[in-house]
């Protein structure tokens, strides 16, 4: 082929050749035709002209028609041009070729012992034969390319002329019909079609898969085929099947985030052959799917392992997290995250100012948790102080443009009573979010409610209401029946918490047939339905009408058996029947439930001060109890100052005074609802 196309002689152009190609050809002479009969003429044909070329083979006298054909096909195969090679290698008539190839096999054997002259017909050579076969084999390997380009590229095609519903059909029939592709193949076909239905933004119909057996898993929407497709994937790479792609986990994970199943990635991660990914990658990753299904403390766990000193305990990222989620579960963790946050500025010593700045707002956060263990107020006010000066640092690093950082420097100021620093960034909350985020709202409006400016709080409520939809209204109107409350409108209050349960039912029908990703949010409408039918009891109790109280309690039991706050409204509405020993028990039950509702442990001293003692120990110890989980609660100051009165000495009378500053004090600044 090289001597046709430069016209040099035969005998420089099967140098050029790799000894693969002059294997088939170094036999000619025994086929009857001479190879090195002079030099091919100087006639340069066509390169593009494949019949042009394969006539000027035959005519020159070195090869017959099939195996210039063959020649000729595997130039075309070696060079890529399939297409070519199957034209070429279509003109050999395999079925007339066949018998030949047969005899020549069968008399090679008789020719190695002795060689007859007598042969009247020219046998064909065993280079020849292998020529041959190479070119069906060729023809064969030719086709089965063509048809994986074909099924690897229609859907593409499909997709280029915006046809989606095509796209995915042909994908689909790519991969549940044998079309004999290799793994390496059938894997790109399944990920570019598990983020086909990811990301093409449209819903597909989902497969009929019939052809399944029976309890085989059929994906019933885009994500959930996606997830399959890689799933599979992941298991391919575990046991070897196809190389590793960290792009199959990083969809994975999107789409498991999206759909809500956290756990079932956690499950893949670990199910990852050790080295795939590195083990600090694992850990990490695993800790945050334990995060986002809610298991706080196992996600913690996994942190403290990575950060250990046999890992790597200067990793910024779970540092971070590890402080975040102490924050925001100080109740369970027992610790407030302060090492981690100090830690992670330490390492990151101004070298990323975002970074900084969260490590700044989650130390913030932490020593506000922090406080509330202070044994000391000089301990308590250090940490407070402490907490608004990070907070502070983080807010001006943010260039007052993050709320999440304002709405906790906000709130920080209005736990520590200083309500006019407060309004002043719940303020800016509001402006910066253009009044989309609901918390911003009821964070200004607590302020406001503690300034006892009741009439602005309600104006903040109304206008929090008209902007937001009614999916979002439900701790808007709870807190507006609140301020309602507290200007003694208890019929308005009736009539709002009445609207309000209207829009739970309504968001609980919605969410009811949903799947695990609004499992929180189903959780929070049954807790604020709950917490809903508590309120309107009060509501009753106070207007002394039982019957309408213990409506709204036995609707509370049906969504929830055990609740201390039903408890003590049991208890409540004893005490205003006069019945202490049944209140008493009714109290005794919610701290049973919880051990720590600060309201039940002052109702309880409340009854025992009234039917014992007035220097019950008990009494001081439940008030002292409630004291320590809530330090800001004007009602336990209260009652211990009634208790110091009582016991009539003059320094009790000295102690008694200051529990009735300190009530005063919390009770002018007191929010109808607590601003955390």
């Amino acid at each position: 082929m090289r001597c046709l196309q430069s016209g040099e002689p035969l005998g420089r152009a099967v140098e050029m050749v790799p000894s693969s190609e002059s294997v088939a050809t170094s036999d000619c002479s025994a086929s009857g035709h001479s190879c090195l009969g002079g030099q091919i003429g100087n006639k340069k044909p066509d390169t593009g002209n494949i019949e042009e070329a394969e006539s000027s083979l035959r005519e020159s006298g070195v090869l017959n028609y099939e195996e210039a054909r063959a020649l000729l096909g595997r130039y075309e195969y070696q060079k890529g041009n399939l297409v070519a090679a199957l034209h070429v290698f279509e003109g050999i008539d395999i079925v007339s070729v066949t018998p030949k190839i047969k005899d020549a096999l069968s008399k090679s054997r008789e020719r190695r012992k002795r060689y007859s002259q007598n042969n009247d017909e020219q046998q064909m050579s065993v280079h020849a034969v292998a020529l041959l076969l190479e070119a069906v084999f060729l023809k064969a390997k030719s086709l089965q390319e063509t048809l994986s380009k074909a099924v690897e590229l229609l859907p593409e095609l499909w997709k280029l002329a915006d046809c989606q519903r095509e796209a995915i059909l042909s994908y689909r029939r790519a991969l549940l019909h044998e079309w004999n592709l290799d793994a390496e193949t059938i894997a790109k076909i399944q990920k570019e079609f598990a983020l086909f239905l990811l990301y093409s933004g449209g819903e597909a119909m989902p497969p009929d898969l019939r052809s399944q057996m029976d309890g085989s898993f059929v994906p019933r929407n885009n994500i959930e085929e996606a997830i399959l497709l890689l799933m599979i994937l992941l298991r391919k790479v575990t046991l070897n099947r196809i190389e590793w792609d960290p792009s199959i986990l990083d969809h994975l994970s999107f789409a498991l985030s999206v759909s809500g199943d956290l756990m079932i990635l956690a499950n893949q991660l670990e199910e990852l052959l050790p080295g795939t990914i590195h083990r600090k990658e694992r850990f990490y990753a695993l800790a945050l799917c334990y995060y986002g299904a809610g298991k706080n403390v196992e996600a913690l766990d996994l942190l403290r392992k990575l950060l250990s000193n046999r890992e790597d305990p200067r990793h910024v990222p779970s540092l971070l997290m590890a402080s975040k989620i102490c924050c925001e579960n100080f109740s369970v963790t027992k610790d407030p995250g302060v090492s981690f946050a100090r830690m992670a500025l330490e390492n990151l010593d101004g070298r990323c100012n975002q970074l900084e700045n969260l490590a700044n707002f989650l130390l913030g956060v932490s020593l506000s948790a922090y406080s509330k263990l202070a044994i000391s107020d000089a301990e308590r006010v250090k940490r407070q102080s402490e907490a608004l000066h990070t907070l502070e640092t983080a807010c001006k690093l943010s260039r007052m443009e993050d709320p999440v950082v304002l709405y906790h420097l906000s709130l920080e100021y209005a736990e520590q009573r200083k309500l006019d620093a407060a309004l002043h960034y719940a303020k800016c909350i509001v402006k910066l979010e253009v009044g989309s985020n609901v918390k911003g709202w009821l964070l200004l409006s607590r302020v406001l409610s503690a300034q006892k400016r009741f009439l602005d709080a309600e104006s903040i409520i109304n206008a929090a209401l008209d902007q937001t939809g009614k999916w979002d209204q439900g701790d808007l109107l709870r807190t507006k029946a609140k301020l309602q409350i507290a200007q003694g409108q208890l019929k308005s209050a009736i009539e709002t918490y009445t609207q309000l349960l209207a829009v739970l039912q309504v968001h609980s029908k919605s969410f009811g047939s949903r799947n695990k990703l609004f499992k929180d949010k189903r959780d929070q409408i049954r807790n604020l339905e709950v917490e809903v039918w508590h309120d309107l009891a009060y509501v009753y109790i106070s207007l002394s009408q039982w019957r309408d109280a213990e409506a709204c309690l036995s609707k509370s039991r049906a969504i929830k058996l055990y609740s201390s706050t039903r408890c003590h409204a049991i208890g409540k509405m004893y005490e205003a029947k006069g019945l202490y020993k049944e209140a008493l028990k009714a109290f005794r039950d919610a701290l049973d439930i919880d051990p720590d509702h600060v309201p039940s442990l002052i109702s309880t001293a409340m009854v025992l001060r009234h039917c014992s003692d007035q220097s019950n120990p008990a009494v001081r110890s439940f008030l002292m109890d409630a004291l320590r989980h809530d330090r800001f609660c004007a009602s336990a100051w209260y009652n211990l100052g009634l208790l110091h009165k009582a016991y009539g000495t003059e320094s009790a009378f000295v102690e008694g005074a200051e529990c009735f500053q300190a009530a005063h004090s919390l009770e002018e600044s007191e929010p109808v609802e607590p601003f955390r």
